[in-house]
């Protein structure tokens, strides 16, 4: 029996890697079924995100991903438009997994879903991965050849 019926998790997952496996893998174990929040173009470039893949490519990606490593696993993809997409109007949703980088917008979150009637999420707080050299792995430092997706420097 897993710790929740339904968590979320939610990422632009643009070049998938090891700290975004570890964050998918924690959301998975804790949740019999993950709303895995994958942004969208849209939303991505109004944050400043540079992507280097389009939703289509990455949302094909992150299927395949998941099929091949937890093909087990109860998922829905959705497309998120904004921070928390469907984690602050479903109330079957009882956990978020996030990152330290993005902990901090959880409890706006929960105040949003107490305006709606709704339960505070529990935040599941997954660390930072690392690479070889001490820094943390991201997408950015992939882009840039500085490490490769598992966080050895290239």
């Amino acid at each position: 029996m897993k710790q929740y019926a339904n968590v979320a998790v939610g990422g632009t997952f643009d070049l998938i890697h090891k700290g975004h496996k570890i964050l998918l893998a924690k959301a998975l174990e804790l949740g019999e079924q993950v709303i895995i929040g994958l942004t969208s173009d849209e939303f991505a470039n109004s944050i400043g995100k540079e992507l280097e893949y389009s939703y289509k490519e990455r949302l094909s990606t992150l299927e395949r991903y998941l099929a091949e490593t937890f093909p087990q696993s109860q998922y829905l993809i959705s497309k998120l438009n904004d921070y928390f997409g469907p984690a602050v109007v479903l109330d079957q949703i009882q956990a978020i997994v996030v990152s330290p980088e993005t902990a901090g917008r959880v409890e706006l979150a929960n105040k949003d879903r107490e305006r709606r009637g709704l339960n505070a999420m529990h935040v599941e707080t997954v660390e930072m991965v690392y690479a070889d050299d001490g820094k943390p792995i991201s997408t950015t430092r992939i882009r840039n050849n500085e490490i490769n997706s598992e966080g050895q420097i290239i």
